[in-house]
């Protein structure tokens, strides 16, 4: 009985549900690159390691789909407009803007999906703050959009290249497309990913 209770203890120590990692398991599983299907790109260092970690194991086939679209892609080869990958559980969008001041945006929030974001070609700034620290409600959310608009406060704001991805879970607010000193062209790729 006893040896029984210690084979239970240890296989429910050793779960592959992240919920239940030490920061230092997470902090391995992410800097092993295991997950990205041989993309080369790293995460920006404002990607929440835990929680992606464990919407990875939650969503795993989505999210291997996602990346294994951004590794068989040159994206800097896409036209602007819409990629289904998964129907509407899985999509890529292709855009060119030049980036803009930041007091001409506002940040934003999805509730239905997250965000891959990656600038192709170019550079911007991104404001980012949990969602909590939201101040005032722009725009209120739009379910068909899955968007709503807002102000926050204690920001920190992220330089985005085509050398680091980002990611945005529905608890994020980010202000992404701001100008890094001066207006520039960028193209940037958005991946939505379905939250559930």
């Amino acid at each position: 009985m006893m040896l029984i209770s210690i084979i239970g203890f240890n296989g429910c120590r050793n779960t592959s549900d992240p919920s239940g990692w030490s920061s230092s398991k997470v902090d391995k599983w992410f800097m092993s690159d295991d997950w990205s299907g041989g993309w080369n790109v790293k995460p920006d260092s404002s990607v929440n390691s835990r929680e992606f970690a464990e919407s990875y194991y939650k969503l795993k086939d989505r999210w291997n789909k996602a990346f294994r679209f951004l590794s068989e892609q040159d994206p800097s080869d896409l036209e602007p407009g819409r990629y289904d990958i998964d129907g509407d559980n899985l999509y890529a969008t292709i855009s060119d803007y030049m980036s803009k001041d930041p007091d001409s945006a506002y940040f934003e929030a999805h509730r239905k999906y997250i965000d891959i974001q990656y600038v192709i070609n170019g550079k911007e700034l991104i404001g980012i703050a949990p969602l909590k620290k939201a101040e005032r409600v722009i725009t209120p959310y739009d379910t068909g959009k899955d968007i709503e608009f807002m102000t926050v406060r204690d920001a920190k704001y992220f330089k985005a290249t085509p050398d680091v991805f980002f990611v945005f879970f529905p608890d994020d607010a980010h202000k992404p497309g701001l100008k890094d000193g001066t207006s520039s062209p960028v193209k940037k790729l958005v991946i939505k990913l379905k939250a559930e």
